[in-house]
């Protein structure tokens, strides 16, 4: 890895301190005061580096790699090269992730722009707010009357909170994003020109013009939810626009009103959600997809990108294409589709 200049280093960690995150077992003679001071990829990787690789398309980097240690799945384990120490885990990416942020802990999440503690003298905190300690609070940010703000929670620069706004223990509110009308649970994470709280589009349409609809619900974020950079959510128009724990929405989301999305959701970049959808626990959108409103979307289903839904998606199914449908049902007709102009190619007598 380049030279850290951006996420400093916490300090070296050591091979036995790596297997127990990573729930691994150091191979028999293996030093485990020996340190790794990095994070690298497999092909660049020197003797002071870890590496991962769970993924068959990188064998044979992992032959070749000098990483000092690679964590590794089971399947791949007697590829690591001699000279590197394969921790063998069931899940190679998630050990890795668990490494990083012991390594890199200022990466996790928006932190302040300034390493400031305290509440900095150009911000404006109303004087009705309430702030628990250990709240840091970056120049140009503003919190409006009655808010509260629970401790150790960040509040980047330039961000806005609202009034009467509650957020949680822990949070993160990257620079420039602005949470109103809403309640944050503990440990969100909100990353920069996100937009929460926000109008919902209501609008009672006739030939006399468009009459707005005052929206008078709210946002509610659950525990432990990850809103990514320049996504919208609206509140709710007559019930509340909500997301459940744990759940990790991708930047430049659209998130309508009255939607309500379960627990540990994965929502992934350009997805737009139309007002009054229900998504249950467990559902994954790629990225693009497009869903109407009015729906509910079944546990654990999974819809693939660039697809538009516009009917119920049972539990646990897998859909795509457009209009989206189960996938078995959508690769027949794409296959013959391309089958129908290959013909049509060939009996034309086109190259």
């Amino acid at each position: 890895m380049s030279e850290p200049v951006f996420f400093p280093l916490s300090g070296p960690v050591s091979l036995s301190e790596i297997a127990a995150l990573a729930g691994a077992t150091l191979p028999p003679g293996t030093d485990g005061e020996a340190v790794v001071r990095a994070a690298s990829p497999l092909e660049s990787a020197g003797p002071d580096d870890l590496a991962y690789m769970d993924n068959a398309k990188y064998g044979d980097a992992l032959a070749a790699t000098r990483a000092r240690a690679c964590l590794v799945s089971p399947r791949f384990s007697a590829r690591v090269p001699a000279g590197t120490v394969a921790l063998v885990t069931p899940q190679p990416y998630r050990a890795f992730a668990q490494v990083l942020a012991r390594l890199f802990p200022s990466a996790a999440r928006p932190t302040s722009l300034f390493g400031a503690t305290g509440v900095s003298p150009g911000s404006f905190v109303h004087p009705t707010a309430r702030l628990e300690p250990g709240v840091v609070v970056d120049p140009g940010v503003v919190v409006g009357p009655e808010a509260e703000i629970g401790a150790g929670t960040v509040l980047a620069a330039g961000c806005v909170v609202g009034p009467g706004v509650r957020i949680g223990r822990g949070c993160a509110v990257g620079p420039g994003a602005s949470v109103l009308h809403a309640f944050l649970g503990n440990r969100v994470i909100v990353h920069g020109g996100a937009r929460i709280g926000q109008d919902g589009f209501g609008f009672a349409m006739g030939p006399g013009g468009h009459l707005k609809v005052p929206q008078v619900g709210r946002v509610i974020i659950q525990d432990d939810v990850e809103i990514g950079a320049n996504t919208t959510i609206d509140r709710g128009a007559s019930r509340d626009t909500v997301v459940g724990e744990g759940t990790k929405i991708d930047n430049l989301v659209q998130i309508a009103h009255n939607v309500v999305i379960g627990r540990h959701c994965v929502i992934v970049a350009q997805v737009g959600i139309s007002g009054s959808t229900t998504l249950e626990d467990y559902v994954v959108l790629g990225g693009q997809v497009g869903v109407v409103g009015h729906l509910r979307i079944g546990m654990g289903a999974q819809i693939a990108g660039s697809s538009n839904v516009n009917k119920d998606v049972p539990a646990g199914s897998r859909w795509g294409g457009t209009p989206a449908k189960p996938v078995r049902e959508w690769f027949r007709e794409m296959t013959t589709l391309k089958n129908l102009a290959a013909r049509a190619r060939d009996e034309g007598g086109e190259g």
